[in-house]
């Protein structure tokens, strides 16, 4: 039941189990989660979870797409009103917020470890990584050094995050070096 007391959608209903498992996913992997524990988290049961999706992976995908579709959304929204350059900027400085919630960053490397084993999760995941290189170069209209300094500094602080590297470190003294010389007058973006 929807919390206002009318009946939810099936769609709702997908998109609420999404959501849980996303928060699964993230905290303990794909191996390292049971259907049940997203069921109870969702608040119905497990067999009714596998009528939403026939699987346990069919549900990952999911998961894995909604997680590279929201950083999409995420750099769009940032962008938005905003060309080229301007637009990147936006991008760049907006990611550090994206990945404070923590659900976002715990999937994105949840979803790159169960790529290693599994083809049909590396297939999907390499793809809409690579969907998301496009949509960012096209949107923004840089150089390829120019992603590949985007896209390798937010990996580099994807995992700067997740350890809890403090930002006084001299880790991040170099991301503050490539922002500050990319755009000059300008923190970071919260880079930490």
């Amino acid at each position: 039941m929807a919390s206002d007391g009318m009946r939810m959608s099936a769609d709702e209903r997908r998109e609420a189990a999404v959501r849980a498992a996303m928060t699964e996913f993230g905290m303990s992997g794909y191996h390292g989660t049971s259907t049940g524990v997203i069921a109870k988290r969702m608040g119905v049961s497990q067999p009714y979870l596998f009528r939403l999706f026939p699987n346990k992976k069919a549900l990952f995908l999911a998961v894995l797409e909604r997680c590279l579709h929201s950083i999409e959304a995420h750099f769009e929204k940032a962008a938005q009103g905003l060309e080229r350059g301007e637009a990147f900027e936006a991008m760049c400085g907006s990611y550090q917020e994206l990945i404070s919630g923590g659900d976002v960053l715990r999937m994105q490397l949840q979803m790159y470890v169960a790529s290693v084993d599994d083809e049909e999760i590396r297939d999907a995941c390499r793809r809409g990584w690579l969907e998301l290189w496009e949509y960012v170069a096209a949107r923004t209209g840089v150089s390829e050094r120019e992603m590949a300094e985007f896209f390798g500094t937010g990996m580099l602080v994807n995992v700067l995050v997740a350890l809890g590297v403090p930002p006084e470190a001299r880790c991040w003294t170099g991301i503050e070096d490539l922002y500050a010389d990319r755009f000059p007058g300008k923190p970071p973006g919260g880079a930490h």
